[in-house]
């Protein structure tokens, strides 16, 4: 993770409050990682050894992030390309899934608001069976830390996207 003071936000990030910031990134994440995501479809077509057009049908029918990158390590897995080109591919599957918790964490999340301080916090969305209980709603704070953590995703997800690009172009698959 990179450390960031108030200089390494844009002048516009800078003059919102937190929760704004919040806003303005968790938007930002979202848009990069469907963009990254997409790029499924052209691993798909180039593993499956069909067209664009039946991947883009594959992909939509496979409605879940976890379903699509199940699909493209087993494509990658079952022979037909290079060593190389199987670890490129299960690398780049292997950072999405690692940007996924986050990204779920604020698509997912209602958020509170402290009444006194005004101070924000996500709640997440989800119940976990326990053997004796139930656990939900956990909370975290809105703050630098979380920010930074948002922006390193999306820097990482930019980056991501690129070699994915690459990949695409230098293997032949269809785009």
């Amino acid at each position: 993770m990179t450390t960031r003071d108030a200089s390494t936000s844009t002048p516009a990030e800078a003059s919102l409050s937190p929760f704004d910031q919040l806003l303005l990134l968790v938007g930002r994440m979202n848009y990069s990682w469907t963009n990254t995501e997409s790029l499924l479809i052209h691993l798909i077509a180039g593993l499956a050894g069909t067209t664009k057009q039946s991947a883009v049908i594959i992909y939509l029918t496979l409605n879940t992030t976890r379903a699509r990158l199940d699909l493209v390590e087993r494509l990658a897995k079952s022979g037909g390309i290079t060593d190389a080109t199987r670890s490129r591919i299960l690398a780049a599957t292997a950072q999405i899934r690692k940007h996924q918790s986050l990204r779920n964490r604020y698509s997912h999340s209602i958020y509170s608001f402290d009444t006194e301080t005004g101070a924000a916090r996500t709640i997440t969305m989800r119940i976990a069976d326990r053997k004796n209980a139930l656990k939900m709603g956990q909370s975290d704070a809105i703050d630098a830390s979380a920010l930074d953590r948002i922006r390193d995703t999306i820097e990482a997800l930019k980056q991501l996207n690129r070699k994915i690009w690459t990949l695409v172009v230098e293997e032949g698959y269809p785009v």
